[in-house]
């Protein structure tokens, strides 16, 4: 029931209509991500005149996330999707998903973005305990996230406390063995 009033497009769609995939579901989830983070006045401001979410790696979104983010805004700025190829051209992102396909790069993709204020985002297994921000989990047949809070505030971003209370863990360590 919270889910759903915190994130309205995420909420579970009406018997008749056909059940969301999960990359779906994901994309509502990322849009909905910026909508309740808080990036540093100065870091926001020199982003540009849009709202980057970008994709790192291998897109599994196919166009569910153009389709999904379309004439969407953040932060009172246009929503553009943007795949990128290399973790430094993470640096204009606000969201940067990393796709499962850069998990071996892991490491090197969070210390590139170190001091760039971007929500990382990913479902690769073990990914807030590794130091990304929010990690996508299967909890069943629902798609849930984690927090890692410390990363969160080492990337100088304020997590509202409703996306806090609806996530499944929010970590308070930048290792595991929190």
């Amino acid at each position: 029931m919270v889910i759903a009033l915190v994130f309205p497009t995420a909420a579970i769609l009406p018997a008749q209509q056909p059940k969301p995939s999960e990359y779906q579901v994901k994309a509502a989830y990322l849009y909905n991500f910026g909508r309740f983070v808080k990036w540093p006045a100065g870091i926001a401001a020199g982003k540009g005149d849009s709202f980057a979410v970008c994709v790192l790696g291998q897109d599994p979104f196919g166009s569910t996330l153009d389709s999904a983010l379309a004439g969407e805004a953040l932060d009172g700025k246009p929503v553009v999707i943007r795949r990128i190829a290399r973790p430094q051209d993470a640096a204009d992102c606000r969201i940067l998903f990393v796709s499962s396909t850069e998990e071996h790069h892991l490491k090197e993709i969070l210390a590139a973005i170190d001091q760039a204020s971007v929500l990382t985002v990913s479902d690769i297994p073990g990914f807030s305990r590794r130091g990304g921000i929010i990690q996508f989990v299967a909890e069943g047949d629902r798609v849930r996230f984690e927090i890692n809070l410390a990363s969160a505030e080492s990337a100088r971003l304020v997590l509202s406390s409703e996306l806090l209370k609806v996530a499944a863990a929010v970590r308070r360590s930048l290792r595991s063995g929190d």
